[in-house]
């Protein structure tokens, strides 16, 4: 499994797919500028487990809330496409049939659809009242420990170099603006770790 996450053609396949809509980006035409030295330069250290995340660059957005976002550098969102690219297929049986969030195929029209549909059901196509729940989860990603994360992840995952590769990307942030949750010993999740965010809906 290892060996298939950092292959050249893995790396070269998640690097094409990365750079699809970002290549206005600065950061994305620094590391194009010198790429095949760069996918090189990233398998080798792949190879040889030298690979370590880098910090990330934060910033504050209003979509129309605010929020605090962390982003990874180019090669280390590249990782997170590799990673994606061979496990998403090992955990996508594990997600119930109306988990839409970051999977091929579903997303937001076909969870409007499918609410469409089982409104039309459960209301007998609108003769009786219809209940359906909208909530969020308050600084989920702030929440999620990664010591559980971990656990989850192992039942599915037994490759040790895989886990440790997983374990060196999910534990390069750690969370320090709400002291509260740091003292419990949360980590921060960061929103755009490993493409798509599959590993947030396995937990």
């Amino acid at each position: 499994m290892y060996q298939n996450i950092i292959s050249l053609e893995n790396l070269f396949t998640a690097w094409q797919e990365f750079r699809r809509g970002k290549r206005s980006s600065q950061d994305v035409q620094l590391f194009e500028r010198h790429v095949e030295d760069n996918i090189f330069r990233l398998h080798w250290e792949l190879k040889n487990k030298t690979y370590r995340h880098n910090s990330y660059q934060r910033f504050q957005i209003f979509d129309p809330k605010h929020r605090i976002i962390h982003k990874a550098d180019v090669r280390d969102r590249i990782v997170h496409h590799t990673i994606y690219r061979i496990l998403a297929p090992v955990f996508e049986s594990s997600f119930i049939f109306d988990s839409y969030s970051c999977r091929i195929g579903k997303g937001t029209h076909a969870a409007v659809d499918r609410l469409n549909t089982l409104v039309r059901k459960v209301s007998h196509n609108y003769t009786r009242p219809c209940w359906a729940l909208k909530c969020d989860i308050r600084k989920f990603f702030n929440s999620i420990n990664h010591s559980i994360l971990e656990k989850l992840i192992k039942q599915k995952i037994s490759d040790p170099d895989t886990l440790g590769l997983l374990r060196n990307v999910i534990d390069s942030f750690v969370g320090v603006d709400n002291f509260a949750e740091r003292e419990r010993e949360f980590k921060e999740f960061p929103l755009e770790i490993l493409r798509r965010n599959f590993l947030r809906t396995y937990t």
